[in-house]
């Protein structure tokens, strides 16, 4: 857990706080770029005399001191955990704050490994959960009662209110402020993956979140070269359960994957302008196409959470899901069509990435009510010429043509 340096790097600028947040030169040498530190153990100045609170790698370490710092600092929060994957953080997140008998909300199109985890690992351990459709605030009132209903006879309550947004892959969009009251009245606390928005488009915890969640895989690394997760939070009281959890169990990002999230959060702020920006004009581009069904991107004005999403972000993201007349078999071919779009899961990376979800990253959800349209592909856009996007989906979708 780290704190953000002083009160004047907080109020900086996000792209100032970005490069500068955590990262003191190396006082011997002078070096601007702090060095990363492989220590799995650190010498004592006499027994229980620690330097600096260094002790063992599992529980500190300075180049994740580092991360972490900036994290808490890019999303506003008080304390900062860097964990090897999201999945890691969310695991020990839920078992920091609930307990066997407990009762989580979360969406019905949430991320498919968040809800395996849930369902088929956490639900093992006694935690319940129901799926809502988030964007429906009456919705989620009435599931967290219900939940809580339900889980009081073994002692337990709804602890969690879990919200994508925008939601992976339907591209939801939720109102984190009046989410917030509904988990507070209800003695629950709220949950935002921020993983795509990233903090420079949305701060959740500026809303009334509670806990923010990421995958740091995706834009917080930037590059496609690291695996990581982080939770940050403002309750010390939080900060304190989650920290104990991830130190007892060992869930920590190591010294060169918490440096190499470090290097790619430094330019988060330049990188989401250029995704939004081709996101959007892909977007536009894709709702003229004949052969397209839907597209869903929060910031076409036809959204249904357009009004909403220009409140709670700078911008509206990286990500376009899109959904084909010709169904399944269209949604493949494009699919697997495509020579500047990879076909490949994960996102958020500076190439642009095409995915099948229905039996890639949500393949796990088949056959649930989180179940993907099968006739629906994932873009995530990266930082490429756009035209070269564009370009790239017009030979795609003129290879449909041409097959139909």
């Amino acid at each position: 857990m780290t704190q953000p340096e002083s009160s004047s790097a907080k109020n900086a600028g996000f792209n100032t706080r970005a490069v500068h947040a955590g990262q003191a030169f190396e006082p011997r040498t002078g070096a601007v770029v702090p060095p990363v530190h492989f220590s799995s153990t650190y010498a004592q100045d006499g027994i229980g005399g620690l330097r600096a609170g260094y002790e063992y790698g599992r529980g500190t370490n300075p180049t994740r001191d580092s991360l972490q710092e900036q994290l808490a600092a890019l999303e506003g929060g008080a304390a900062a955990f860097s964990f090897g994957s999201g999945l890691a953080a969310e695991d020990s997140m839920i078992r920091a704050l609930t307990r066997p008998g407990d009762h989580i909300v979360l969406g019905n199109d949430a991320y498919g490994g968040t809800y395996r985890l849930i369902s088929r690992v956490l639900g093992e351990w006694g935690i319940g959960n129901t799926p809502v459709d988030m964007s429906d605030v009456d919705a989620v009132a009435k599931a967290v009662a219900a939940g809580g209903a339900s889980s009081a006879a073994a002692g337990g309550k709804t602890r969690l209110v879990w919200v994508e947004t925008p939601s992976n892959p339907m591209m939801k969009i939720t109102d984190i402020e009046a989410l917030a009251k509904v988990a507070h009245d209800a003695g629950a606390l709220l949950v935002v993956d921020n993983t795509f928005a990233s903090p420079y488009l949305q701060t959740p915890l500026a809303f009334g979140a509670d806990v923010v969640v990421h995958s740091t895989t995706k834009y917080i690394g930037g590059h496609s070269d690291v695996v990581g997760g982080a939770i940050v939070v403002n309750d010390p009281e939080l900060a304190e359960k989650i920290g104990f959890v991830q130190f007892a169990v060992g869930a920590v990002s190591g010294p060169m994957d918490a440096f190499l999230t470090t290097r790619g959060l430094k330019t988060l702020g330049v990188r989401m302008d250029r995704h939004s920006d081709n996101a959007q004009a892909v977007a536009e581009w894709l709702l003229e196409r004949p052969e397209v069904e839907a597209v869903l991107y929060p910031g076409l004005p036809s959204h249904p959470g357009h009004e909403l999403a220009k409140k709670q972000m700078k911008k509206f993201g990286g990500m376009i899901s899109v959904q084909f007349k010709g169904g399944e078999a269209a949604a493949r071919k494009v699919a697997e069509s495509t020579s500047v779009f990879t076909l490949a899961e994960s996102l958020g990376g500076i190439e642009s990435l095409m995915n099948y979800p229905s039996e890639m990253t949500h393949a796990s959800v088949k056959g649930t009510e989180l179940a993907v349209p099968v006739n629906l592909v994932r873009l995530s856009c990266g930082i490429e010429d756009v035209e070269d996007l564009i370009a790239d989906l017009e030979a795609a979708l003129s290879a449909l043509d041409a097959g139909s």
